[in-house]
């Protein structure tokens, strides 16, 4: 290993014949095309398509008849028309319970500990978890209706590790008064890679900006933002059925 690396930094730095000429074959290999005519741009579009489309067709067989059936064996409840784009990564002993017309657009992770008994992932019905969503679950975390979440995402109903310095260099696992359930309401938008900690209630309607860190309840039909979340903007639209009043709205802080 080491008469290696001592090649590659002489090819580097070496002056002489030799490794000049070694380097620019690498130079030219690394900037190497084909000549390509654009007469044959067309057929190339569509070879480009073509194979597009068989990779898509291959990864749609592998969730229907590999993905899906699979995910389904360790849920608790899977409702209709279940998409699982790729194979879930499950692990400890969550209980997993899904809702009509989910879509796992990419690899999900759900982390169980067996700190208390029953630890659920209660998904309803028409939500989107976007790629690598993580789930750190030992109690609850429950996601409603019409929920988007995007990709980059974690929810966590712990903190993972017990607060007590000692016991987290005993490696013990949090207590259970550490561990407090999260929810998701109905309608509401989690943007890209943002962190929902534990305790946490995202309100009916609430959207919650790309890579924010949410430590405290949002209020429904608002807009928050930023490490820890705050509130930037009051939505005044509701969702049809919206049993949340409008007057709370007007209770909300004025965008700073």
């Amino acid at each position: 290993m080491r008469a290696l690396n001592n090649f590659i930094v002489a090819a580097k730095r070496d002056n002489t014949r030799v490794y000049r000429i070694l380097r620019a074959v690498v130079r030219g290999y690394r900037n190497f095309r084909l000549p390509i005519p654009a007469l044959f741009n067309p057929v190339l579009g569509l070879l480009f398509a073509l194979q597009f489309n068989v990779v898509k067709s291959l990864r749609r067989l592998a969730s229907v008849f590999l993905f899906e059936p699979l995910f389904r064996g360790r849920c608790e409840r899977a409702g209709r028309r279940l998409l699982v784009s790729k194979m879930p990564f499950v692990t400890g002993p969550a209980k997993l319970i899904f809702g009509d017309d989910v879509n796992l657009f990419g690899k999900l992770d759900v982390q169980s500990g067996h700190i208390l008994e029953n630890p659920t992932l209660l998904v309803h019905n028409r939500v989107d978890l976007g790629h690598n969503v993580s789930i750190t679950l030992n109690q609850l975390i429950e996601i409603e209706d019409d929920v988007n979440v995007a990709s980059g995402v974690r929810f966590m109903d712990s903190d993972s590790h017990p607060r007590d310095v000692n016991e987290r260099i005993a490696d013990k696992a949090p207590r259970p008064e550490e561990i407090r359930p999260v929810k998701i309401c109905r309608g509401a938008w989690i943007g890209q890679s943002a962190f929902i900690m534990k305790g946490v209630t995202v309100g009916e309607g609430a959207i919650v900006g790309a890579a924010s860190v949410v430590v405290t309840d949002v209020p429904p039909y608002t807009v928050v933002m930023g490490n820890p979340a705050r509130v930037v903007i009051k939505l005044n639209e509701r969702m049809p059925g919206s049993t949340v009043p409008v007057s709370i709205a007007q209770t909300l802080p004025a965008r700073q």
